[in-house]
């Protein structure tokens, strides 16, 4: 009896708190995204292929060993490029980006990478019906 009066207790306690899990941050957009293979529910236009690409010099920590660890870009950067592909895409009017893809390329002195989506417009209920 006493060991489930603490139990229960715990369980009271421990209730009222919310896990902090960084992972369940989920970032804003101005539009909705969907990566590679994800589809809206809703159907959508086609509108236009975007891309944002660039170069960046690897920083000491990435070069310092000659070793190719630490390559790439970290979450940050590649939260700052879908940010930038998202208001290419709002620019045009579109509601979301569709078969969002991340690639990156390494050399001996630079990190490359290009992100590449599809703005789209989705479709009104009247058009859906209609079609």
């Amino acid at each position: 009896m006493g060991r489930l009066l603490v139990i229960l207790s715990m369980l009271g306690v421990t209730g009222c708190f919310q896990p902090l899990v960084y992972l369940q941050h989920k970032t804003h957009y101005p539009v909705d995204v969907f990566y590679d293979t994800q589809r809206p529910e809703r159907p959508f236009a086609p509108l236009q292929d975007l891309e944002v690409k660039g170069e960046v010099p690897l920083t000491q920590r990435q070069s310092g060993n000659q070793r190719m660890l630490s390559r790439g870009n970290d979450m940050q950067q590649k939260e700052l490029m879908l940010a930038r592909l998202t208001m290419q895409a709002k620019k045009l009017g579109a509601d979301a980006l569709v078969s969002v893809k991340y690639t990156y390329y390494t050399s001996t002195t630079d990190n490359g990478y290009v992100m590449t989506g599809l703005a789209v417009k989705y479709k009104k209920e009247i058009e859906t019906i209609a079609n």
